[in-house]
């Protein structure tokens, strides 16, 4: 399945900080897939996350495809231990982004959270309960 985005004219462009833990989970859930983008729901602000091998994108869940900032260029090597901030461009390409930004990260991060923690529980797979019966 093909899902396709508009990007619009970069508006603005800052410097941020990723936690490691955040970082951590986003290059971990990503590698899990191979090669295919990851659809991350963050249903608590209706957005949807989209993170490939380049760069996180949002878009707004109840508007149009168009992406409304993207996280771009993660710096993990500026690091000189892994429990250290990742740095990362934030790209504005609608004007509700700045708004969008103050909640992002922590509402973003529970969503993956979250995600993780079902990938985990149906990584379970069966068992079998004995009975305790004599033949």
């Amino acid at each position: 399945m093909e899902v396709r985005f508009v990007r619009g004219e970069e508006l603005a462009r800052e410097r941020h900080q990723l936690p490691a833990e955040l970082y951590r989970l986003i290059h971990l859930s990503f590698t899990r897939l191979g090669d295919e983008s990851l659809f991350v729901p963050v249903r608590s602000m209706q957005y949807l996350a989209v993170i490939d091998h380049q760069e996180v994108v949002f878009v707004d869940g109840q508007g149009p495809r168009a992406i409304e900032l993207a996280w771009q260029n993660f710096r993990p090597q500026d690091r000189a231990d892994l429990r250290q901030p990742v740095g990362y461009d934030c790209v504005f390409y609608d004007r509700a982004g700045w708004q969008t930004m103050k909640r992002l990260q922590g509402e973003f991060f529970a969503a993956l959270r979250q995600l993780e923690a079902r990938r985990l529980k149906s990584a379970g797979g069966a068992s079998v309960t004995p009975l305790g019966r004599k033949p």
